[in-house]
């Protein structure tokens, strides 16, 4: 039985503060639309907002999508006020929703690439049935370093995340929009 948004979440911190994303300088404008592209967590076309706490956090992501994107992003800074987000960090936040590390942070874009489906497309949807607005995902390209992953923002409904650009670093030479690394 699907329940309502955030109703498990009522104990989580609230998410608040200045995030980053690489964007191309093109499509400065839609920064925040969240990427429609297949993600870590993101079906083709299933918008998803990935975010880093930090700008080496952006930088490790980008790792992972060097192909054949622009060499040229731009870094913006995203501030975010979140709730109903669990913490792939935490091993009780991992148990209580049934999700296993090893099924979020296998490698994903090899099997979408064959018609697959990545196991962490599987954890998206198990967060999203019980409500979460999203997630945070820790790095591997370099641990301690973690990300945001929204599933759901500035739709207008009670408890869900709000977000807006509020500057950036032109002229940051990275090779993708979006990331998930």
């Amino acid at each position: 039985m699907k329940q309502a948004r955030g109703e498990r979440f009522g104990s989580a911190p609230v998410i608040r503060g200045v995030f980053y994303r690489a964007i191309d300088p093109r499509f400065r404008e839609a920064a925040i639309s969240g990427s429609r592209s297949a993600g870590r967590y993101s079906r083709p076309g299933e918008p998803t907002l990935y975010l880093s706490s930090s700008v080496e956090g952006v930088e490790a992501a980008m790792i992972a999508h060097r192909d054949g994107r622009s060499s040229s992003l731009d870094i913006v800074e995203v501030t975010v006020e979140a709730t109903g987000v669990v913490d792939l960090r935490d091993d009780s936040a991992l148990a209580e929703f049934g999700v296993d590390l090893p099924d979020a942070i296998a490698p994903w874009q090899d099997i979408v690439r064959s018609g697959g489906t990545p196991s962490s497309w599987k954890v998206r949807d198990r967060l999203v049935e019980a409500g979460a607005n999203g997630l945070i995902d820790p790095s591997r390209k370099s641990p301690g370093l973690w990300h945001l992953v929204l599933f759901r923002w500035n739709d207008g409904d009670p408890g869900s995340p709000v977000v807006s650009v509020v500057g950036g670093q032109p002229g940051f030479g990275l090779g993708v929009v979006c990331y998930g690394a």
